[in-house]
Parts: C-alpha cells; sequence; structure tokens
C-alpha cells in the first residue's frame, strides 16, 4: 500500500521548505506571487516571476537600508528616521531617478543655498594690500 499519502512509515515525511528559502530570499515569494494573481496583471503568473520580482524588491530594501543607516550614522542617531531616508534617496542619482516623483512624509529637504543669494566674497586687508603694492611695483 506504498504511495503519496500521509502514512506511518516515516520514509518520505519531508520537512516543508517555503520558496523564498529555495530562492535564497528574505522577501516572500509566495505572498507576492498571491499579489500578482489576485491582481490580474496577467491572466496566467510563471513560476519565476514572484521569485525575479521578490528579488528585486529585496535589493532594493536592502540598498535604501543601508544608504539611509549610513545617514544616520553620519548624524549620530541609531534609528534610522524618514529623514534619513530622504537624504540617502535625494543624494543616490539612480535612487533618486526611481523616486523622484515620490514624497517622504516628515523628509524634509536637501540642505541647498542657492549660489546667488550667497554674500559676495570681500577683499581681505592683507591680499588688498599685496595687490595694491604688486601693481605699484609693476608701473615702475
Amino acid at each position: 500500500m506504498g504511495g503519496k499519502g500521509k502514512g506511518k512509515g516515516g520514509r518520505g515525511d519531508k520537512k516543508a521548505v517555503s520558496k523564498s528559502a529555495k530562492a535564497g530570499l528574505q522577501f516572500p515569494v509566495g505572498r507576492v506571487g498571491r499579489f500578482l494573481k489576485q491582481g490580474r496583471y496577467a491572466k496566467r503568473v510563471g513560476a519565476g516571476a514572484p521569485v525575479y520580482m521578490a528579488a528585486v524588491m529585496e535589493y532594493l530594501c536592502a540598498e535604501v537600508l543601508e544608504l539611509s543607516g549610513n545617514a544616520a550614522r553620519d548624524n549620530k542617531k541609531s534609528r534610522i528616521i524618514p529623514r534619513h531616508i530622504q537624504l540617502a534617496v535625494r543624494n543616490d542619482e539612480e535612487l533618486n531617478k526611481l523616486l523622484g516623483k515620490v514624497t517622504i512624509a516628515a523628509g524634509g529637504v536637501l540642505p541647498n543655498i542657492h549660489a546667488v543669494l550667497l554674500p559676495k566674497k570681500t577683499r581681505s586687508k592683507s591680499k588688498a594690500a599685496e595687490a595694491s603694492t604688486a601693481s605699484a611695483s609693476q608701473e615702475y
């Protein structure tokens, strides 16, 4: 009476392995697949599509987390807040292009002062004196 059903044999009892574990990912491959099907993006969804999509989302998440962690460390903080995410995304060229039209709540803006608004540089007294003596020596 062999077969595939559950029996007392003990042979063939295998521990369930998730699709994420098979793919070596942290993001849930099964859940992404379910959402792809429920969203009706296509009539049929292949087996590789949720794996690929979960891998891309995991990579993007890891990239943003690393950059915002660096921003938090630069500001001498141990927790990432929306401001750190904003600084990380806007300072990275590719992430800024990807999230160009995205508003991050409580993110603020990048510190930037337009060059026209900065005060004009005045010549210091020592440099002004040097310039006048140099011009005087050239005349003679």
